[in-house]
């Protein structure tokens, strides 16, 4: 009998510290939420039609245009500028319709891209766009190992829902990206949401053969074989709003509530940083989550063992990702090209050059696929010149 009460004994003790420790870190975070909201003031605006309003917000004057404006967050830290530049390019190339890009980068890259995007860029593009900077901010008691997780600055965009408070949604995307259709396009996808969903992801992969999460993960993920986070379309609203179930108490947890627990159980676990964090909490929240296609968020994986993405075979590639960093070596001459050619030209110069470099890629299985990244950019190149 005495032996049962010792364990019972020490069963209590245990479960209390455990809970003791979560909402010590709770409490820890709830403290850090106004420092963060407090350390964000914008780095600069540049439009030309510039109203003074805080982003994301809607006047009555300009209530229309907001209606129908795509917001779009990138975090720039490290040699990434020129990434992130090519990426803005793509989306104002082809898009129709406004598009906001709040840049969220290390204080050293605000002029550069002040000074890059200014002069010419509004007499060289027809898309009405504007942009916000924004410096890198995370909560100032684990501001260094929040920034430390993955790559430089990664885990930032964790934090938006919570910096940028008076934006309704938000398209999340990473430096490596580039729009080969316009940006309304994904932003429409927001509108397929049902009541309970927040988040829009693709899939990690689609053969599970080769699938990362399915194979080496120590820790819960989402569906079969995880997201990925390089191309996010938030709700924030239903996102902040939320209270979202976990593994680590019972009590269901708001977002700002959960993210240093989370990062403090399953650090040691975790490979990729914050999309890591992202399964594990879709993995307890799926309802939570609408999954798109393969083909809005196109990379490397889909093709470079052999072409496993059949909705890219049948419409093409809508948004391509070069992770891995393929836009700057030799392995994948084929992401390289796209990456190279929509850098150095304009819409009207872009596809045949395009082609001409697709042609020296085909001794790779990802080369083969040139014409799955072409068939969409001809439709998008076609209508911007049909305006």
């Amino acid at each position: 009998m005495r032996c049962y009460l010792h364990t019972f004994f020490l069963c209590t003790v245990f479960t209390f510290l455990s809970l003791l420790y979560v909402f010590s870190q709770l409490a820890s975070t709830l403290d850090g939420r106004d420092e963060l909201s407090a350390g964000v003031i914008p780095g600069g605006r540049r439009s030309s039609h510039d109203s003074g309003e805080k982003p994301g917000s809607v006047s009555k004057e300009h209530g229309d245009e907001e209606a129908h404006t795509s917001h779009v967050a990138v975090v720039a830290c490290g040699p990434r500028l020129e990434e992130t530049l090519t990426m803005v390019k793509s989306a104002v190339l082809f898009s129709k319709k406004p598009v906001h890009f709040y840049i969220f980068a290390e204080d050293e890259l605000h002029d550069s891209f002040r000074d890059a995007v200014t002069p010419s860029w509004s007499f060289c593009f027809k898309t009405n766009f504007t942009f916000t900077i924004y410096p890198i901010t995370f909560p100032k008691e684990n501001a260094n190992e929040w920034k430390k997780l993955f790559k430089p600055c990664a885990s930032q965009r964790l934090f938006l829902p919570l910096i940028l408070k008076e934006v309704d949604s938000l398209l999340y995307v990473d430096t490596d990206i580039l729009f080969l259709q316009p940006v309304e396009d994904i932003w429409a996808l927001l509108s397929l949401f049902d009541s309970s969903q927040l988040a829009a992801m693709a899939p990690e992969h689609e053969e599970p053969r080769i699938g990362w999460y399915n194979r080496f993960a120590r820790h819960p993920y989402y569906g079969k074989t995880g997201v990925n986070s390089g191309v996010m379309l938030m709700n924030m609203t239903r996102l902040r709003e939320k209270y979202f179930k976990n593994d680590m108490t019972a009590v269901a947890l708001k977002w700002e509530e959960m993210l240093m627990p989370l990062l403090q159980k399953y650090k040691l676990n975790i490979t990729w940083g914050d999309q890591d964090l992202l399964n594990i909490i879709f993995h307890h929240n799926p309802e939570s989550l609408y999954v798109f296609p393969c083909q809005w968020n196109y990379r490397p994986d889909h093709c470079m063992y052999g072409s496993n993405c059949a909705q890219a075979e049948r419409e093409g590639v809508f948004i391509l990702h070069g992770n891995r960093g393929v836009y700057h070596n030799d392995k994948q001459p084929a992401f390289q090209a796209v990456y190279k050619t929509i850098q150095k030209n304009l819409e009207t110069s872009l596809l045949k050059p395009l082609e001409a470099a697709l042609q020296s890629a085909t001794h790779t299985y990802c080369g083969r696929a040139g014409p799955l990244l072409t068939k969409r950019l001809k439709e998008s190149i076609r209508s911007v010149q049909q305006r």
